[in-house]
């Protein structure tokens, strides 16, 4: 399986709409869902619960329910500027809205993978895990 992932920076191939568009069109292709990267290249959007939803039915729409029941996401902390991603940051020190991501996961009763990508993975790892369970 090839997972080609949402990229950071508006410059780059790699919004959803192209991710998704190549998982539906190529066989053998699905998305990993960046979620910070989508909130940096698009200068702080994607982090409220609409625009989370918004994600998760995009990925419902473009792959049915499989693509919900076989997700492969990155979640971190992220800084950006106009110009998309700068660095990777720990949760609590990031405006990314990973409470209410993880409210939405519930939601759509998202299956998959995730993987933390902040500079302290252990940790903010526990933090989502956490988030999630409560």
């Amino acid at each position: 399986m090839l997972l080609p992932e949402t990229t950071g920076k508006p410059t780059q191939l790699g919004d959803l709409e192209e991710t998704l568009m190549m998982a539906s069109a190529i066989e053998g292709v699905m998305p990993c869902i960046d979620f910070s990267h989508l909130h940096a290249r698009s200068c702080g959007e994607y982090n409220t619960i609409e625009e989370f939803r918004s994600v998760f039915e995009s990925v419902e729409n473009a792959l049915g329910r499989v693509g919900l029941d076989s997700m492969h996401c990155h979640i971190s902390g992220i800084a950006y500027t106009e110009k998309g991603e700068k660095n990777h940051l720990l949760h609590q020190e990031s405006d990314y809205n990973y409470i209410d991501l993880m409210a939405v996961f519930h939601e759509f009763d998202i299956k998959g993978l995730v993987i933390c990508e902040s500079p302290n993975l252990e940790e903010d790892a526990l933090l989502l895990r956490n988030t999630f369970s409560n």
